[in-house]
């Protein structure tokens, strides 16, 4: 089992950037792929980004492609997303979430949230125009 938690979200202008981060803690985070979700009031979870086990394949979702950018860091046990030339429309909560995957196919599409068990709870980002 794995248990995450986010951190790193908080208000920023637009034209920003803010790094949110994910750590992980349990089973061996190696063999998870990950993902990132945002839902912004009155809307459903979106996903955001997709990597698979030691990231050999990132997935970005259109609406994020070319300003965010995920990542992991295996030893830390810790994924990041990266945000920048934040809108105001990315004002969200933000997950990230994991599936035990250790498939190096996983993660051809960005995928949805049914794909994970693993949920962290979220952290809120604003940004203002």
């Amino acid at each position: 089992q794995v248990q995450l938690v986010e951190s790193g979200g908080g208000p920023v202008q637009a034209g920003g950037s803010l790094r949110i981060s994910c750590a992980a803690s349990g089973r061996t985070f190696d063999i998870y792929a990950m993902g990132w979700f945002r839902q912004a009031p009155g809307k459903e979870r979106e996903a955001l980004a997709c990597i698979n086990y030691r990231a050999s394949r990132i997935t970005y979702a259109d609406s994020v492609k070319g300003r965010f950018t995920a990542s992991i860091h295996i030893a830390r046990k810790m994924a990041y997303l990266q945000m920048n030339t934040l809108k105001p429309e990315d004002t969200a909560v933000y997950y990230c979430a994991a599936h035990w995957s250790p498939s190096s196919d996983f993660c051809t599409v960005v995928g949805g949230q049914g794909w994970y068990e693993y949920w962290g709870q979220g952290t809120q980002v604003t940004v203002s125009s």
